[in-house]
């Protein structure tokens, strides 16, 4: 039995009763998959006060396949396996979820304000469950709330309730309220599996989100997963496909951000391999994005010192700007805090060894002052100069606790204000100045002894002369 919304508005139930807050049933509308329900114009919704709304949403998530049978085999109930659950009355859903809570079933959780037993069972690996309500004819690309049960089963990386759902006759392709397909949502624990599925059932492996333009390829990369990548390049993925702001994939790689210095090393090593990953599948070393932001400049700004070094093995320049004027090296210098664990005199060197143009002198006492903590990037920086350019007065710059734990480095580098550098330095000075934009390529090939042929590279010393 069933009644328009007035009529239910008129079966109200006393606040605190758990079975008339258990859930509103609303008969499935006949529309496209990823619609939601207009205003207005949505199906009769119905409110039931009865036990076995309750007891249906309790077997459910808790996957009592046994349960689920015997409650939609009897017809008095009214429960069918498309039944949609509408959890958008904020009052009254607030004070269900309560309830729930104290009955230890604390997991309805959806931000959607519709969805269906199909799309809990697939969200929370229910893989029985999800067989019955298919055999009782649950369609498989209902999406009342916007999603997919497939989008759902991807999402949380339930690889067999994926399967399930394919089998069934679940579109790989259709696209979420988000714009987004399934494949775009593989990125957790499982979703290599879902992805290998979703690819031999047919997904598109080039398939863009709506609003972004974004690949699974570019999601791969954002998400720094590197073995979902390597499949979908192995799967014919475009390496150098743009989305909306044109962005490639490599970009997006490059753009990693490490949440934690601790998760610096595994962050920079993940974005290595990707990197490797791409470059070795054509992707362009130097594309830039509508901002003309480069690899190298997004490398540098994130602190992965190995991206750095790799993407200059391919020949990209060090001295591109982008839009705001920004060379790689004022994006390294830059960079965030986090950037401090990650070892940026690495990417300093690397830059200046393959021709970056120098700070301008002027900038050194801010860039001493930002970088104080790290006194190798200050020890590169100083050595492409023949004469210290810092006045007398920076040694206010660098707080005592940071010169009492450098205090060797910094007691020579004030040493040499306004001081003449040795000999040997300015030998390196002016070797480098003559090879000029050729520096990358031809030291490496000079006949000196390694320890010199360091040297000329701007080897560390933890001390300056």
């Amino acid at each position: 039995m069933s009644w328009s919304p007035e009529e239910c508005r008129g079966q109200g139930e006393p606040p605190g009763d758990t079975h008339a807050l258990c859930a509103r049933l609303v008969e499935k509308p006949s529309r496209g998959p990823a619609e939601r329900p207009e205003s207005g114009s949505g199906p009769i919704v119905t409110r039931t006060a009865s036990g076995p709304a309750l007891a249906f949403w309790q077997a459910v998530l808790a996957g009592d396949v046994g349960a689920v049978s015997r409650i939609l085999g009897d017809s008095s109930t009214g429960l069918a396996p498309d039944s949609v659950f509408d959890t958008s009355d904020p009052e009254r859903w607030r004070d269900f979820r309560f309830n729930i809570r104290a009955l230890r079933l604390w997991s309805l959780t959806y931000e959607e304000e519709l969805t269906t037993p199909l799309h809990v069972a697939a969200s929370r690996g229910h893989k029985e469950v999800l067989q019955l309500l298919l055999r009782r004819r649950a369609r498989p690309d209902g999406a009342p709330g916007g999603r997919t049960a497939l989008h759902e089963a991807c999402t949380a990386g339930h690889a067999d309730c994926a399967h399930v759902l394919l089998v069934a006759g679940a579109d790989p392709n259709i696209p979420d309220q988000d714009g987004k397909r399934p494949l775009h949502l593989c990125g957790g624990t499982g979703s290599l599996e879902c992805a290998e599925l979703l690819l031999r059932f047919g997904a598109k492996v080039d398939g863009r989100s709506e609003e972004e333009e974004e690949t699974p390829l570019h999601v791969a990369a954002r998400l720094g997963h590197v073995e979902l990548a390597n499949l979908l390049l192995r799967r014919g993925a475009c390496p150098n496909a743009r989305d909306a702001e044109g962005w490639t994939p490599l970009l997006a790689a490059c753009d990693t951000r490490c949440t934690s210095p601790a998760d610096a090393e595994a962050t920079t090593a993940r974005c290595l391999q990707l990197c490797h990953l791409l470059l070795s599948a054509g992707a362009d070393a130097d594309a830039a994005d509508q901002d003309r932001r480069r690899p190298l400049h997004l490398a540098c700004r994130r602190g992965h010192a190995a991206v750095v070094e790799l993407l200059l093995s391919y020949g990209v320049s060090a001295n591109a700007m982008d839009y705001g004027g920004h060379t790689a090296l004022h994006c390294a210098l830059q960079g965030p805090a986090a950037a401090l664990a990650q070892s940026p005199e690495r990417t300093v060197r690397a830059l200046l060894n393959h021709g970056a143009v120098r700070v301008w002198p002027g900038a050194l006492p801010k860039v001493l002052e930002r970088w104080c903590t790290s006194p190798r990037t200050i020890e590169v920086l100083m050595n492409t100069y023949s004469v210290m350019q810092l006045p007398e007065e920076a040694v206010g710059l660098v707080p005592p606790e940071t010169l009492q734990k450098h205090h060797h480095f910094y007691s020579s580098l004030f040493a040499l204000a306004r001081q003449p550098r040795s000999l040997q330095h300015l030998s390196r000075c002016a070797l480098r100045a003559h090879l000029a934009t050729c520096l990358p390529h031809a030291l490496p090939r000079l006949p000196l002894p390694p320890r010199l042929l360091r040297y000329l590279q701007l080897d560390f010393e933890d001390v300056l002369y």
